[in-house]
């Protein structure tokens, strides 16, 4: 692999830092100019990494991505980017508004990205690599889902008068952002003068340990908060396993991974990648966590090891695209649930 020149957005953000930290191990040698909205952010990312060289790291501030222009002097290198990943895509679910004050942002972000590298960087960048999500793959309950494999070919079948009608539902406005955003980025790329092509990160729900600094399990992100409230907070191993949320899981080392993979290989180009290592139900995490985690015995229920809870008509995804074209080996939900639990109750040891 010859070394980059990369434009990382959302660098502080839970999956650009693995794909930080990835870049900056690799022996290529790639440079990365890292947007983050704030100088303590920027300090933040910088901390992980106290060894980086300036030669091979540095940091710009965009403090409000959907601003016109908003990424124009962040692309604006003498010597110029070849490549833009596009991790951040904000959503607040605790903000009040319309489905459009949470949709806009969402494909802002996205279009400023695309629109700055017209502006300014059109004939250096060769490719644009999209944290999309599964979120613009399933059918979420618009369409029957019973027995579906899901793939790359699939959308989320959402339509404006569908965010009209459930606008107060936050998740579902968040879904309809997820894929107007990744529909946005795949209609620019469509335009005459583009000269770089498109790779679409879909992973599905995002677990694995965190490498950007948190104070305590109060401010771990989502997804490891769903691990800590549904498995760990409580002493409760004679409780009922909770119930199963997103039934596929994907580690975040391997999310970063794919973004790093995609850099070169040529198959990639204009392709969406499904990231998504297996099915979890709770019971199988539960199990994990009580096997392999030091002190979950006390905390996670033990419900009925080894028992699926998953309906026989479960849902599914296939995930051979990206090991085949990118080489993608996933790792196992031992490893995956394993360090996030290990990693939780250290957290609250460190208290």
């Amino acid at each position: 692999m010859s070394p980059h020149r990369i434009l990382l957005t959302g660098a502080n953000g839970y999956i650009a830092t693995h794909i930080l930290s990835q870049l900056l191990a690799s022996p290529d040698n790639h440079f990365i100019r890292a947007v983050v909205r704030s100088q303590s952010k920027a300090e933040d990312v910088q901390s992980i990494f106290p060894n980086a060289s300036p030669s091979r790291l540095e940091f710009v501030v965009v403090p409000d991505m959907t601003a016109h222009g908003a990424f124009d002097e962040a692309l604006k290198s003498e010597l110029p980017f070849d490549i833009v990943m596009h991790t951040a895509s904000p959503f607040k679910y605790d903000a009040a508004g319309s489905p459009s004050d949470f949709i806009d942002p969402a494909v802002k972000g996205t279009t400023e990205i695309l629109a700055g590298i017209q502006r300014v960087a059109g004939s250096s960048v060769k490719r644009v690599i999209l944290t999309a999500s599964f979120a613009a793959v399933g059918a979420w309950g618009l369409r029957d889902e019973k027995n579906k494999v899901y793939t790359e070919e699939d959308w989320f079948p959402v339509t404006s008068a569908d965010v009209e009608a459930r606008g107060s539902d936050k998740n579902f406005v968040y879904l309809a952002s997820k894929t107007f955003a990744e529909q946005a980025a795949w209609e620019a790329q469509k335009a005459d003068s583009v000269t770089w092509d498109l790779v679409a990160i879909n992973p599905v729900i995002v677990y694995g340990p965190l490498l950007h600094k948190v104070k305590s399990v109060d401010n771990v992100n989502e997804s490891m908060a769903i691990i800590w409230n549904k498995f760990l907070k409580e002493a409760n191993p004679e409780g009922e396993i909770p119930p199963n949320g997103v039934p596929l899981y994907v580690d975040v080392r391997d999310v970063a991974e794919a973004h790093v993979l995609a850099l070169d290989n040529p198959e990639a180009a204009n392709q969406r990648f499904i990231l998504a290592a297996a099915l979890a139900d709770s019971q199988k995490i539960a199990d994990i966590l009580r096997a392999v985690v030091p002190g979950a015995n006390e905390r996670v229920p033990r419900g009925t090891p080894g028992k699926s809870t998953f309906p026989a008509d479960q849902w599914s995804a296939d995930n051979s695209k990206v090991q085949r074209v990118l080489g993608l080996k996933f790792r196992s939900a031992e490893e995956t649930f394993g360090d996030s639990g290990r990693q939780l109750l250290e957290l609250i040891k460190a208290v």
